[in-house]
C-alpha cells in the first residue's frame, strides 16, 4: 500500500477500535437509545458513518475503473479538503445526510454485527487500496457532495473527518446517566 494511504488508514483503523472499545460492553438499552425525538442512538451514528464509507469506497472502485482518464488533484483539491475539515469541526454546522445515504442506511445495526461489518468494510477499504498503483495516488476518485471531487488519501482524511464530527454526539451520549 502506498505509504500516504497507510498513515491515514492506520488512523482510521485506530480511531474506529478506540470508539468500539467505547461502545463494545454498552447494555443494548444504551446502545440503542434515543435521547429524544429526531435524535440519533450511538447505534443509529456508528450505523451512519459505515454505511456513508460503504457507499464512499463503492463510488471509489467505480470510478477506478476508468482511472486513467481522471485527473489528478491539485490546489484546488487541497484547498477544498481544508475548507471541509473546518466545516467538519464547527460545532455550530448541522448538516443534513445525503439522500443517498439515508436511502441506503437500514435499521441500525447491534454492536456485534456493526463491528463485524466495520472490519470487512475497512478489509475491503485495505484491498481496494493496495490496489491502485501509485502513479494513480493523485487521481481524484471520490465526490463528495459538498466539497466536489478528491483523491483517495483526502476521501479517507475525510473519512476520519467524519467520525470526529459525530464523536461529540457519541461523547453525550456515553456521559448520559
Amino acid at each position: 500500500m502506498n505509504s500516504d494511504f497507510l498513515s491515514i488508514y492506520n488512523k482510521l483503523e485506530r480511531q474506529r477500535n478506540e470508539i468500539f472499545d467505547q461502545v463494545k460492553n454498552l447494555s443494548v438499552e444504551r446502545f440503542n437509545h434515543t435521547p429524544s425525538e429526531g435524535k440519533w442512538s450511538i447505534s443509529q451514528i456508528l450505523t451512519h458513518i459505515l454505511v456513508a464509507e460503504q457507499l464512499s469506497v463503492g463510488y471509489m472502485k467505480k470510478k477506478a475503473l476508468g482511472i486513467d482518464q481522471l485527473k489528478d488533484s491539485g490546489i484546488l483539491e487541497v484547498l477544498r479538503l481544508g475548507l471541509l475539515k473546518v466545516s467538519q469541526r464547527l460545532p455550530s454546522i448541522k448538516y443534513k445526510a445525503p439522500n443517498v445515504v439515508l436511502a441506503n442506511t437500514p435499521p441500525a445495526f447491534p454492536i456485534g454485527e456493526l463491528i463485524s461489518r466495520w472490519e470487512t468494510h475497512h478489509k475491503e477499504l485495505k484491498n481496494f487500496l493496495d490496489s491502485i498503483q501509485d502513479k494513480n495516488v493523485r487521481k481524484v476518485i471520490y465526490k463528495h457532495p459538498l466539497a466536489g471531487r478528491l483523491d483517495a488519501r483526502q476521501a479517507m482524511v475525510f473519512f476520519r473527518e467524519h467520525i470526529n464530527h459525530h464523536l461529540p454526539q457519541i461523547r453525550r451520549l456515553l456521559n448520559q446517566d
